[in-house]
């Protein structure tokens, strides 16, 4: 699908829009029988007002109704969607769901393209608006059928989507529009990543996936294979992969965006692409979605797409720890006793808290780029789901002015975006929980409180430099009939990163 801009004259826009030759124009309407400023520029004869007066259409957010060939407007057809009661300007949540509704009714005309003509949010900028529109279209299309026999293809639906500004706003509206696309690219890319079964999204493929990615946006890409692996000695990691014949990747990508000297940001990705839980053996039921235990990895992926698509002004590494998780005579068993890269010894408990040993290791090799900020993101605890549901990321950081200041971007970036996250706590209390009789640490703290002591586990291996924690556990995929990855948490990251570019 394309997108682009198309700019109105200030001085005319409340009837400009009726000379727009188009497949089809979106206006919105309102639930007290009001029209939007675009919509009455197009009922000179009244068959907008006459649809909403005789309850055709309520105006409630989310609704819709398509006219076709109204007098005296250029367009063939006139989608009405609804954007709730009428005020100063649309809150964010009707007009989600209003560019939502627009795009399941376009995906089905026979239109090639179409013109989207909606009103001011609320508390948003012009941005937003764009990001909203770009991201609802996108995933209105999104496929998942890439390896079924017969594709769910469809001839029909809008091809061209053009959103009107005011011509005043041309500038910043293309800057936004090329900012969305490229996020939309990088959300495609976690999607595909995560809805890939595990026979396909090995760690092999993961590291490709980077190689590709530096190809195509003058990154550099490193991969680490077992050896090199072991001669850093990350026993931790190493420890995970064990029970598996599938090698191991350590992967590490580089977006040299910034000044030469300026630190980068480390953004790391848990890469466990499947995770049976290895001795500690998962429950057979829904096992299959395990293939998106490496929802971490995808992300960072997606979100390293996306700023290398922009051009961020910004040094960004990727490190992305990837294996699977598998039982077998030689796995890791309950009870053995691993040497991190640290130096620090951890106690295996339970051989499912496998994220946290594969990250501890990544931490630790983040030391290296003495960076600015690094904010690792895992597919981490079921905890965290019992917690915070499927509305939230977890966010774990320390409590200190630069931590604070980091998690405060990180929010930020995320109620930007609708991907939010929500702030746990860290407490020196709660380390009590890992002690172990025999090692530094134990690698589980129990049931009670599992989300925190696992960012504490995390917490013990980045004492060097400000750091953050997302556990999106709740929030990287979705199950039952609409089961797929979510691209989350790229917008959040991504937003964050452009922020911090300035």
């Amino acid at each position: 699908m394309d997108f682009s801009i198309k700019t109105i004259d200030a001085k005319s826009a409340s009837t400009a829009h009726k000379a727009i030759k188009t497949g089809c124009i979106v206006v919105g309407v309102y639930e007290n029988k009001k029209l939007s400023a675009s919509a009455a520029g197009l009922d000179k004869s009244g068959d907008i007002a006459a649809a909403l007066k005789s309850g055709d259409i309520t105006g409630k957010a989310g609704t819709s109704l398509l006219l076709r060939k109204l007098a005296d407007v250029a367009a063939e057809r006139v989608l009405l969607v609804g954007l709730g009661e009428e005020a100063a300007a649309v809150s964010e949540k009707a007009y989600n769901q209003a560019v939502q509704a627009a795009a399941r009714t376009l995906a089905g005309l026979g239109a090639n393209d179409a013109v989207i003509a909606l009103p001011e949010v609320k508390d948003r900028d012009l941005g937003w608006s764009i990001r909203s529109t770009v991201v609802a279209f996108r995933e209105s299309i999104f496929r998942a059928d890439g390896l079924k026999s017969k594709k769910e293809t469809s001839t029909s639906g809008v091809k061209k989507v053009a959103i009107a500004v005011a011509a005043t706003d041309a500038t910043a509206a293309k800057n936004a529009l090329a900012q969305s696309v490229a996020l939309a690219n990088g959300m495609d890319l976690t999607k595909e990543l995560g809805n890939l079964p595990p026979n396909f999204c090995t760690p092999t493929h993961l590291a490709n996936t980077a190689k590709k990615i530096a190809t195509d946006y003058k990154m550099v890409a490193e991969v680490l294979d077992r050896k090199q692996i072991q001669a850093l000695k990350m026993g931790s990691f190493l420890s995970v992969t064990n029970g598996t014949v599938e090698p191991p990747k350590f992967i590490v990508l580089k977006h040299n965006g910034g000044k030469v000297k300026d630190a980068p940001v480390v953004l790391v990705g848990k890469g466990i692409t499947f995770d049976s839980g290895g001795i500690s053996l998962k429950a057979g039921a829904g096992m299959d979605e395990m293939k998106y235990d490496m929802g971490g990895a995808a992300s960072v992926l997606g979100t390293m797409r996306a700023i290398g698509e922009m051009k961020l002004k910004l040094n960004v590494i990727a490190v992305i720890p990837t294996c699977e998780n598998m039982p077998s005579g030689s796995a890791t068993r309950p009870g053995d006793i691993v040497t991190s890269m640290s130096g620090q010894t951890i106690e295996i408990l339970n051989t499912d808290a496998e994220g946290r040993l594969i990250l501890c290791d990544a931490l630790t090799y983040a030391e290296r780029f003495k960076p600015a900020a690094v904010v690792d993101v895992a597919t981490l605890t079921g905890a965290c789901v019992t917690s915070l549901g499927h509305h939230n990321s977890g966010l774990f950081t320390r409590h200190d002015e630069a931590h604070d200041q980091l998690a405060a971007e990180l929010l930020a970036a995320g109620k930007q975006t609708g991907d939010t996250a929500w702030r746990m706590p860290i407490e020196e209390a709660y380390n009590e929980q890992l002690k172990s009789n025999f090692a530094d640490m134990a690698n589980i703290g129990g049931p009670a409180g599992g989300s925190i002591t696992a960012a504490c586990f995390l917490e013990r291996y980045t004492k060097k430099y400000t750091w953050a924690h997302l556990d999106i556990a709740g929030t990287a995929w979705k199950s039952g009939a609409a089961k797929g990855s979510t691209g989350r948490p790229v917008p959040l990251l991504t937003t964050f990163l452009i922020n911090r570019a300035g």
